[in-house]
């Protein structure tokens, strides 16, 4: 069990937090954590970021984690915009015969209307190379050391600390530092979770793709129906899991990965020059196609996840605890939330605002995520099996005669057709599935159940709808504001940064007077109704849930930690409450005011940090030869 942390003594600590991996998920727990003014240093045994695409996918609740830190609008400048996205194709190559399309991540006719109104934030494709740096950079810039060519090799802990042992790649010096707390985001091979136990189920490689990034100019086939994905469906693509070859965009339109399966009891399959050349133009379906191999590598089909994330005074998250193939680009955006979750209550118990028991609901909000999205993912490429029934597997050239049937103006062909687009409305599940990125429900010690809310209904499907509600352990619900300048604001935008908020509206004075009244350095108080939040819309009033004299509690990650529906006019009750709720949520009494060195601590740090890269050398931070060959453990998209 961990001692109280609410002593601000750091003089026997070299940091507070270290962090080992500088992914998605260690990338944003040093921003979250410098931005809350906490002592980071995150380390990385590469000289610099991921040296592949890798994940790419940024999906709504990512995009809202990036806004909360303010990075948004930097990393959009890097990043392939929403309406660029979504005609995915089923095609015979990128040159011939479409057979199906589909509207994908949101883009559609029949869904945009649901993506713009659950968020804020519209999705965004941001290939991983890119988004690292926009993560590390700033992390810096707000104060986090950050320290590539450093091999994390082992720790120990005890009841005050960690004591993390790492070897500088480039000298084979080894040294070892003192922290509060170790963040494990060391990725699908994780030491760290090794190292502490964790238990995990499932397999690991149970599939492999190989992937070739390349440089062409596809303008002409892809600008007129841009799209990131385009799923090949040809007698020499056809291999693997899927069953389909895969053409995906990097940049916009003359940097692409081509991809497909192979059978992993014949080994590592040929990706010699000729080779992969020859695959290239058969799913572009040019057969003169100019093509520049930047690099190549293989990835496995991994199907596993950990039943705990933490032990004592450390934790693991992203694909540490939750290992799957890219199918439904999930990788990424649940690591991102993974540390989002972690940081700020790392921050709370550090700063003396909570007590030690609010670390021990991080893994019984987020195991049960790494869970589903591991399901979901792996179901997701069983999901293309009805793409392919139209296959006619008696011909030498299945899909070409499978082709011909399917355009029969006969009762079989009707037949065919009908299954075909039945099947592509099973791939709304990955495509266009709001829900599984923006529905998670929180049960933990940091979250107060309404004890009146009774059971959740869940109105439409949920997997493919948001549901938005200010129910205990779900995410506030998105709802435009008018700003002091006339300017329209989300009720995101006025929640978060670092701090509790308690939500009322103009019938809730009795509240606004009891956060004052404890004047605690981390809680703010935001009233609807008055001059910066006020509701011309309407629309906060029809998602808040609760009456106009009610309250919400609202953790820093966005999620409600507790709400009193019924409307309080009495100053006392309204006191009482809070501090319970508080009390409860926190692991610490509100009576000491939460800030136990008589210091309001700033929620941004200005310090600033240069990025610590030792030894680096211009051929170090090079991109990857035209022959490189990987093998990487798993690409979350």
């Amino acid at each position: 069990m961990m001692t109280d942390m609410s002593d601000h003594d750091r003089t026997s600590y070299d940091t507070d937090v270290v962090i080992v991996g500088l992914g998605p998920a260690g990338g944003t727990a040093a921003l979250a954590l410098a931005s809350y003014g906490i002592r980071v240093h995150a380390v990385s045994m590469f000289p610099w970021v991921a040296n592949s695409p890798r994940a790419h996918i940024t999906n709504q609740r990512a995009v809202e984690v990036l806004r909360d830190l303010g990075v948004e609008d930097e990393a959009r400048n890097y990043a392939t915009p929403w309406d660029q996205m979504g005609d995915t194709l089923f095609t015979t190559s990128l040159a011939g015969e479409e057979i199906v399309r589909m509207q994908t991540w949101g883009t559609g006719d029949i869904r945009y209307g649901d993506y713009l109104s659950g968020s804020p934030c519209t999705m965004l494709d941001i290939p991983q190379p890119l988004m690292e740096p926009v993560l590390i950079k700033n992390a810096a810039e707000r104060g986090a050391v950050i320290s590539f060519n450093t091999e994390y090799l082992d720790h120990a802990q005890d009841e005050d600390g960690v004591t993390v042992r790492f070897r500088d790649v480039r000298s084979g010096t080894v040294f070892t530092q003192r922290a509060r707390f170790l963040l494990g985001f060391d990725g699908a091979r994780s030491k760290i979770a090794e190292q502490i136990g964790l238990p995990f189920e499932g397999e690991l490689a149970r599939a492999g793709t190989a992937y070739i990034l390349f440089n062409a100019d596809l303008s002409k086939y892809v600008a007129h129906r841009p799209s990131i994905l385009h799923w090949i469906v040809n007698s020499k693509a056809g291999f693997g899991e899927i069953g389909m070859g895969l053409l995906r965009a990097i940049r916009p339109w003359d940097q692409w990965i081509a991809g497909w399966g192979f059978d992993m009891a014949n080994g590592e399959p040929d990706v010699s020059d000729d080779v992969v050349l020859e695959q290239i133009r058969t799913l572009v379906g040019d057969p003169h196609l100019d093509v520049e191999i930047v690099s190549r590598s293989f990835w496995y089909v991994n199907q596993q996840w950990a039943e705990h994330y933490q032990s004592g005074r450390v934790f693991c998250g992203g694909d540490a605890v939750h290992r799957h193939p890219p199918s439904s680009g999930l990788g990424s955006n649940t690591s991102m939330q993974d540390a989002f979750n972690l940081a700020w209550k790392i921050a709370f118990v550090v700063k003396g605002y909570a007590g030690p028991g609010l670390l021990e609901s991080y893994s019984p909000e987020r195991v049960p995520v790494g869970k589903q999205i591991v399901a979901r993912a792996n179901q997701s490429r069983k999901d293309y099996a009805g793409l392919r029934e139209w296959f006619d597997h008696e011909s030498d050239d299945p899909v070409a005669a499978g082709l011909a049937k399917l355009k029969e103006p006969s009762s079989e062909g009707v037949a065919l057709r009908e299954r075909l687009y039945e099947a592509l409305e099973v791939k709304n599940a990955e495509f266009n599935a709001q829900g599984v990125e923006l529905n998670q429900r929180y049960t933990s010690s940091a979250v107060v159940p309404d004890p009146e809310a009774g059971e959740e209904v869940w109105v439409r499907d949920r997997e493919l709808y948001l549901q938005a509600t200010t129910r205990p352990g779900a995410k506030l619900p998105h709802a435009w504001l008018v700003g002091a300048d006339g300017t329209r604001i989300s009720t995101l935008d006025v929640t978060g940064k670092g701090m509790m908020t308690l939500l009322t509206g103009l019938g809730g004075q009795a509240w606004k007077r009891a956060a004052a009244k404890l004047d605690l350095p981390f809680l703010r108080t935001v009233v609807v109704g008055e001059p910066g939040t006020i509701d011309p819309y309407g629309y906060w009033r029809r998602v808040r849930d609760i009456d106009e004299a009610g309250a919400l509690l609202v953790r820093p990650d966005g999620y409600v930690a507790w709400r009193h529906s019924a409307p309080v006019w009495d100053d006392t009750e309204a006191l009482t409450s809070l501090e319970n709720a508080l009390t409860a949520v926190l692991d610490h009494s509100a009576s000491d005011n939460g800030n136990p060195s008589g210091t309001n601590e700033p929620q941004y740090s200005t310090r600033a940090v240069p990025i610590v890269v030792p030894h680096v050398t211009a051929e170090d931070a090079a991109p990857a030869s035209a022959t490189r060959t990987t093998t990487v453990e798993g690409e979350n998209r």
